[in-house]
């Protein structure tokens, strides 16, 4: 998987496509990304112990890792390519521009 905590990323297909955000967790296992302000639902929970409080609570829920794409700030949404340093050293780059990720 090619996205990492942090990216910046559009949603390519679903509900809320053409949204921009940045990615918050990465699941490996599973292929999914948690991406900020996308693919909210709402969720009734009841009081328990733990929490006091009941009633409707959004949560974001993940989104299949090919449904998004990077945006290079540069170039706009774009690929992941690796450029390997001569140190031995492996970066993130641009597919379009080059530039780092």
């Amino acid at each position: 998987m090619r996205l990492r905590k942090g990216d910046k990323v559009r949603v390519l297909s679903g509900k809320d496509v053409g949204k921009v955000g940045e990615v918050i967790t990465v699941l490996p296992k599973e292929d999914k990304v948690i991406v900020e302000g996308v693919n909210s639902v709402r969720k009734h929970q009841r009081p328990t112990k733990a929490m006091q409080t009941g009633g409707i609570l959004d949560k974001l829920m993940p989104i299949q890792a090919s449904n998004v794409a990077v945006v290079c700030s540069k170039c706009g949404v774009t690929r992941v390519a690796y450029k390997v340093e001569e140190s031995g050293a492996k970066n993130r780059v641009c597919r379009k521009c080059g530039g780092d990720l």
